[in-house]
């Protein structure tokens, strides 16, 4: 499979960060791996039109409608429109933020899937759970509530981030994220068997140039979803360019 580099934004950029995507494009003409980028929905029309085909595009959520009276949503189909191939969902902030459950996420990425978009479905525990030795129950969990049958390597991507790494600059050990990743592949091969081979998992929480490659290193680690180190082409070129380096599993 290809590795995959993705950049969440998150509730970051106007206008002006456009040019931080040309960059980005511009030092990757012809990457070695896929690259994503979903910015706030208000950007990524233009995001879409001004990378091509170099880079993809992807929302930060959908509504699991399709349209409706649902004020300040964004349908899946509204995504694709804006040039989106890829949404996230079930973010941790989501989760937290909005009080999503397993419930919603399955229904917003059977509604993704629907339209045709690669589904990038977020799983990950707390810190007490994680203390409480409960981490690959959580996951395990989410991963059975949140990914509806219908899901295949084609349009399903799965990101583990543990939720007290996500922006606090703490990583879990090279052993921790393998643990995961390693059950996470299991938990899919029981589920859709061989297809689950090829279904990418990527690890997000506080990656940064000076991580990546060992992050890279670990078996069933298939990329990144990166967050604050996405912002700025310089640094999530040079997170790509270790994951283009990265051995492959």
């Amino acid at each position: 499979m290809r590795k995959l580099a993705a950049g969440n934004w998150k509730m970051n950029g106007t206008s002006a960060d456009l040019a931080e995507a040309s960059a980005l494009k511009a030092a990757h003409p012809a990457p070695g791996v896929d690259i994503l980028l979903c910015p706030p929905a208000t950007l990524l029309s233009r995001l879409s039109d001004s990378v091509g085909a170099t880079i993809a595009t992807g929302g930060q959520d959908c509504h699991a409608a399709a349209s409706g009276a649902h004020t300040g949503d964004i349908s899946a189909p509204m995504l694709a429109d804006a040039g989106a191939s890829h949404v996230i969902l079930g973010h941790s902030e989501r989760r937290t933020d909005h009080a999503e459950t397993d419930a919603d996420v399955h229904a917003k990425t059977q509604a993704a899937l629907a339209a045709g978009l690669t589904a990038l479905v977020c799983v990950g525990e707390t810190q007490a759970q994680r203390e409480a030795g409960k981490t690959l129950d959580v996951v395990g969990r989410q991963l059975a509530g949140s990914v509806p049958d219908s899901a295949t390597a084609a349009t399903l991507v799965i990101a583990y981030e543990p939720v007290w790494a996500i922006g606090s600059g703490r990583v879990p050990t090279l052993e921790q994220i393998a643990e995961v990743h390693d059950f996470i592949r299991g938990e899919l091969t029981a589920r859709f068997g061989a297809d689950a081979r090829a279904m990418r998992l990527l690890y997000g929480g506080s990656v940064k140039p000076a991580n990546a490659a060992e992050i890279f290193a670990i078996s069933n680690v298939d990329g990144a979803l990166v967050g604050g180190a996405s912002l700025k082409a310089r640094d999530f070129s040079a997170i790509v360019t270790a994951l283009e380096n990265a051995a492959p599993d």
